[in-house]
């Protein structure tokens, strides 16, 4: 399985281009800006988007859906909590973020679902907390946390629907039950590397880890 992370936008996301090396089948998980880069990186490997994944509905993270299915024709996949919440979002909002607004899911996943790209899959990990249908996409050895987890922190609780105890427990129950060497690659690029691994934020994260956490 191919995988690229991209820092796209103003607010240090990541999106990334995860694809099938067999097939050439590809998805982007939470491609917020910067289109055309994600499009032409793909292009430029031969590889062909099919998915257009968000981990959760907030408008720093699904801004780009538009111009991203406009370009592709892609599909867009969310958790079935938050497909209503792609269409029923302030147009002034987007403006203020520098994006469009989204158009409907194609597709609504739930915890256990699998999402598949010729010969790859992504296994669907329901964790709220950050928000009620946050997730996280798991595959052999890396997880895509979204805003659930980051390096070294945790997504923000204050919004809408969101919950510090049940962001934890999502952590501990669904995120830190994979194994200790799995990749985190995190939503945003908010620590002191663009990666860690489940085992060092086990210990080390002060929000949920050993050391520290709530």
């Amino acid at each position: 399985m191919f995988v690229k992370q991209m820092e796209v936008g103003s607010f240090a996301i990541f999106a990334y281009i995860v694809a099938c090396k067999t097939t050439k089948e590809a998805l982007v998980i939470d491609p917020a800006a910067d289109c055309e880069r994600i499009l032409g990186e793909t292009q430029s490997r031969g590889y062909t988007i099919k998915y257009i994944v968000n981990t959760h509905c907030h408008i720093d993270h699904i801004m780009g859906n538009k111009r991203m299915k406009d370009l592709t024709g892609a599909q867009i996949i969310i958790h079935e909590i938050e497909a209503p919440a792609l269409t029923h979002q302030s147009e002034h909002s987007f403006r203020m973020f520098g994006g469009e607004p989204s158009p409907p899911a194609d597709i609504a996943v739930r915890d256990g679902d699998v999402i598949t790209i010729g010969e790859s899959s992504l296994k669907v990990l329901h964790t709220p907390g950050h928000s009620p249908g946050s997730i996280c996409l798991y595959h052999n050895g890396m997880v895509f946390t979204g805003d659930t987890l980051f390096v070294g922190s945790v997504g923000r609780t204050d919004l809408d629907g969101g919950s510090t105890q049940t962001l934890v427990t999502s952590v501990h129950q669904k995120l830190f039950a994979l194994p200790d060497d799995t990749i985190v690659a995190p939503g945003h690029n908010y620590g002191d590397s663009t990666r860690s691994t489940i085992g060092h934020e086990k210990i080390y994260n002060p929000f949920v880890g050993k050391r520290g956490g709530y």
